[in-house]
């Protein structure tokens, strides 16, 4: 079964809110997520991805 895109939950890096759908540029956001609660929590996702993924770059070039 496909997502439906236009009815996830979206983070909004520029106003700091959650939103249903496209409500606003895609430059400002960062998504889709499957509930409202995981929007809300976006920043800590980004944050512990991008430190895993700096973890696994060191280890490649070791």
């Amino acid at each position: 079964m496909a997502e439906d895109k236009e009815h996830q939950f979206w983070y909004n890096m520029h106003t700091g809110g959650v939103e249903q759908g496209f409500q606003s540029p895609s430059v400002d956001r960062v998504g889709p997520f499957a509930t409202y609660e995981e929007a809300t929590h976006a920043l800590e996702k980004l944050r512990e991805n991008s430190a895993k993924w700096a973890e696994e770059d060191a280890a490649e070039n070791r």
